[in-house]
């Protein structure tokens, strides 16, 4: 289902919209927020493996298999290798660290009343137990998260648990953003992102920040390059921080800074 029709029904609840703010950052969180896509850092290390992974993705930017579908294929080549849950999130933890400039960013954020939240693919608890751990238990309860959940079983087994199951794109990231399109004065979006997950949203942001990354799996960017979909390519949130700075404070517009490039 594309983004542009009638809207997917929602299994899981979404927070309260912000109605009175003049700038909301929506960002991805794996790999864009951190270092390494717990996902992927996952199926590399306990599922089936780097190469396969790489195809899933390659097939979903091509058309030729949803998002969904190999997203939900590369967990469950995880959780039945026999890893469970709590062993999962325990490996995050101590492997998956914060882009650089995040924390930074978070504050400028916080102290110009700019809120950040979450938009993600990903699983919510999981995030929440790395995001605790990298900033702190009050800092992460003051950030939303739209994601998906999990279904885990009293054995330890899981599964993940889509946010939209009728959607192509298990967690339709553009209905986070479309709701602030609808506000009689609605505020200026940035969207962060870098991979497949992200495809839903490019569309809807008036900034899209699209995260260069190293080894060449800089599927958002190439999407982007072959829809011709403005973007600002960013190596951290430090680098987009300036970006951002700039257009909220008057002195560069919004084309302006999409017409640099990069941050």
């Amino acid at each position: 289902m594309s983004s542009d029709e009638t809207a997917p029904e929602s299994t899981l609840p979404y927070p309260p919209i912000h109605t009175d703010k003049k700038f909301i950052v929506l960002s991805d969180w794996d790999g864009t927020i951190t270092n390494y896509d717990s996902n992927d850092y996952m199926t590399d290390n306990l599922g089936y493996g780097k190469e396969k992974r790489r195809e899933g993705n390659l097939s979903v930017l091509g058309g030729k298999t949803t998002f969904r579908d190999a997203f939900r294929e590369m967990l469950e080549s995880v959780s039945s290798n026999g890893h469970t849950f709590e062993e999962c999130k325990e490996l995050l933890r101590k492997n998956i660290l914060l882009d650089t400039g995040f924390k930074q960013f978070n504050t400028w954020c916080k102290e110009n009343d700019v809120p950040v939240i979450i938009v993600s693919s990903g699983m919510a608890p999981i995030i929440r137990a790395v995001l605790s751990n990298l900033v702190g238990d009050k800092d992460a309860s003051e950030i939303d998260i739209i994601a998906n959940d999990a279904v885990v079983r009293p054995n330890g087994s899981w599964e993940i648990k889509y946010r939209h199951p009728s959607s192509g794109y298990g967690h339709d990231k553009s209905q986070a953003i479309l709701p602030y399109r609808k506000l009689p004065n609605p505020p200026t979006l940035f969207f962060f992102g870098d991979g497949v997950s992200d495809i839903s949203a490019a569309r809807h942001a008036d900034v899209l920040f699209v995260k260069e990354k190293p080894g060449g799996d800089n599927d958002l960017a190439a999407y982007c390059r072959k829809h011709g979909i403005k973007h600002i390519i960013f190596e951290d949130f430090s680098r987009a921080l300036g970006v951002v700075k700039a257009i909220v404070a008057g002195e560069k517009t919004i084309d302006e800074a999409i017409a640099a490039g990069k941050a």
